[in-house]
């Protein structure tokens, strides 16, 4: 340490490397919100190469990542096997730390680097924080290229680090050590804001990494980044209140944002005093308890009955924390009364505004709090029949999920639903579950009863193969010691487990007790039934031998999933039948180590599959075609698409 530089006349300083200086500043960074501090970066995931070996490698180990213990302020450091898993890893972590705790990610330059884009691509879609540090190419320039450097003719500033900038709420590249500075503020600023957040990326040029500067001690203070609450404006608060007033068949379709504000308490005490019904997206199914009286289910594509015919009617949708994606809005088909409006709670306003609503621009909690007492003194609440029609629906729907769990054949393999329902019956409220993609999402949204606010764990913004097993690790991190007893499902069918499996590796060097269940059923499902609706004829979507004229109509393919995941260290439990199934999965659940539960789904029948789509989703059908399949499919395209609309 110098007691002055000629960089900082009078200030006293630390001199260390830039490397050094940023795992030192990550390690002091807090959150706070209602009185809860806690780390902001509370580790960070890394594979080495020669773009940060020497710098933010050398530098975990000055801080202490190895558990060496010669750090006052510890940064852990988390092995990863992939890129692109290690950030999945870190928005687990993120997403069941309500957003207050992160992770970063670090990674050396070219292939290291740009694998990290589809994870930040999902954060950001996400609003899930997470720090994204590759390296970079030489600042200097004294070798051009350098290994694994792209050359862009008309550009020297450019690197494949670029590819971050769209998919990243934060950008900058660190050319020079002091500009770390004002770079590493402006990224705990984004991180730790609730509109804002996602994917925040700094680029660090190896040679900058190692170069050491004498930094002022005060960018090592100890700095709380406060999560903030903003209550609603007292005239669009007066407008919503009109607005709900006024409804005779209001909805409330919940999103992620509930989650993200703690705003499950709040949203029940608003339902209880107006008995509004509460439909969830995917980001949203928790926000009530699956026995809830007002809960009604998923909503959209994916959705219930219930929720669906209630949109179709509604005349007031009142939006709180969603972004309205096609899934819930079925491509614009779903709220179909001439005179329906909307209301939207959303602390971003880009999303308030969506569906050309009346804006509610505030944190989820505080605005449902306003808005509950705004309306407490007015007499709100819906018609009787209104409940009476609503509950009623929902009872119907039970009795549909019923028969879909059903299993009158113990010895029969079983359906995936039938995989679903098994679960559901061992499941309580410490237990949760993470899927991302495939037709489980679809069946799950219908489906699983929830049970408490962070069971349901569905990826479903950017909807990515492989997110499962490597969010599932980040979720066991951020329960850690403190709710040790949780088990922590990661849902895959084989088309996923393919995708990504390599973080099995990482559950087994730190022994935590992952539960993976695998679904074996012989390609892309999901996809195969689209291709069917749209007139591709399931086209390149089975995982089976060719066959004489060149398709893929063989027999399956002789791959082994139990056993990969067995070879990657895995403890395997192999089912065949629903009995054996049962005892798999009770097993699993009570395993202290990473458990594999490994089941051959059989085609579902009319009884044991899930319902049908209760609502429209757009996927363009060819317009010209010869094949009938794709004559018949644009036919009903058409007729469907009859029905969009833009709500203006």
């Amino acid at each position: 340490m110098s007691p002055t530089s000629p960089a900082n006349p009078g200030r006293p300083t630390r001199r260390l490397t830039t490397a050094q200086a940023l795992v030192a500043f990550l390690a002091r960074q807090y959150t706070e919100r209602d009185g809860r501090r806690q780390r902001l970066i509370s580790a960070t995931w890394g594979i080495f190469g020669h773009g940060n070996v020497a710098g933010i490698g050398q530098a975990l180990v000055e801080a202490g990542g190895c558990g060496n213990g010669t750090a006052a302020h510890p940064m852990p450091y988390l092995q990863g096997r992939n890129e692109q898993a290690m950030v999945h890893a870190a928005v687990g972590y993120a997403r069941q730390s309500g957003r207050l705790s992160a992770h970063a990610v670090t990674t050396s330059i070219g292939p290291g680097a740009t694998n990290l884009v589809t994870g930040a691509a999902l954060a950001t879609i996400n609003r899930l924080p997470v720090l994204l540090l590759p390296g970079d190419t030489f600042a200097t320039r004294p070798a051009d290229p350098v290994l694994q450097q792209l050359e862009v003719p008309h550009a020297g500033d450019v690197s494949v680090n670029d590819c971050l900038r769209p998919v990243s709420r934060y950008f900058d590249r660190i050319t020079r050590p002091e500009a770390l500075i004002p770079a590493a503020l402006q990224a705990m600023r984004v991180l730790a804001d609730p509109a804002e957040t996602g994917a925040v990326t700094l680029a660090l040029p190896q040679d900058v990494q190692a170069e050491a500067y004498d930094w002022p001690l005060d960018f090592f203070a100890e700095r709380d980044w406060h999560v903030r609450r903003p209550a609603p404006d007292a005239h669009e608060l007066e407008a919503a209140v009109r607005a709900v007033r006024s409804a005779r068949r209001p909805l409330i379709v919940a999103g992620g944002g509930i989650r993200h504000s703690a705003a499950e308490e709040t949203l029940a005490a608003f339902t209880a005093a107006t008995r509004i019904p509460v439909a969830s997206t995917q980001a949203g199914k928790g926000a009530l308890r699956h026995d809830h009286p007002a809960d009604v289910g998923g909503i959209g594509h994916t959705g219930t009955a219930t929720a669906d015919e209630l949109a179709r009617t509604a005349d007031l949708v009142i939006g709180v924390g969603t972004r309205f994606s096609d899934f819930t809005t079925a491509s614009g088909t779903l709220f179909a009364d001439p005179a329906v409006r909307f209301l939207h709670l959303n602390i971003t306003a880009f999303d308030a505004h969506k569906l050309a609503a009346l804006p509610l621009v505030a944190d989820a909690r505080a605005g449902l709090e306003a808005l509950t007492a705004a309306l407490a003194g007015r007499g709100y609440r819906v018609d009787p029949a209104y409940e009476t029609e609503y509950t009623g629906a929902k009872e119907a729907w039970e009795e549909r999920v019923e028969a879909s769990f059903a299993t009158p054949d113990p010895t029969a393999r079983p359906t995936q639903t039938q995989v679903l329902g098994l679960l559901d019956a061992l499941a309580t409220e410490d237990d949760i579950l993470i899927n991302a993609a495939g037709s489980l999402p679809g069946d799950l949204h219908k489906l699983w009863r929830q049970r408490s606010r962070d069971q349901y764990h569905v990826e479903y913004g950017y909807s990515c193969m492989g997110y499962e097993i490597p969010a599932a690790i980040g979720v066991l991190l951020a329960v850690g010691a403190r709710e040790p007893h949780r088990p922590v499902w990661a849902l895959v069918g084989d088309g996923t487990y393919l995708m990504n499996p390599t973080e099995i590796v990482t559950a087994v060097q730190e022994n935590l007790p992952l539960k993976l269940l695998i679904l074996q059923n012989h390609g892309y499902a999901s996809i195969g039934g689209l291709s069917e609706s749209v007139g591709a004829e399931r086209f390149g979507t089975a995982y089976r031998h060719r066959d004489a004229e060149g398709g893929f109509t063989g027999p399956p393919l002789p791959v082994d999933l139990a056993a990969n995941a067995a070879s990657l260290g895995m403890r395997v439990l192999r089912a065949t039948t629903v009995d054996e199934l049962r005892e798999a999965l009770l097993e699993a659940r009570g395993a202290e180590g990473p458990t594999c539960v490994y089941v051959e789904t059989e085609t579902p029948d009319t009884v044991s599959g899930p319902p049908p789509a209760q609502a429209w989703w757009d996927v363009p059908v060819a317009e010209t075609a010869s094949r009938p399949a794709a004559v018949k499919a644009r036919e009903e395209y058409d007729r469907q698409a009859a029905a969009r609309r833009r709500h203006l």
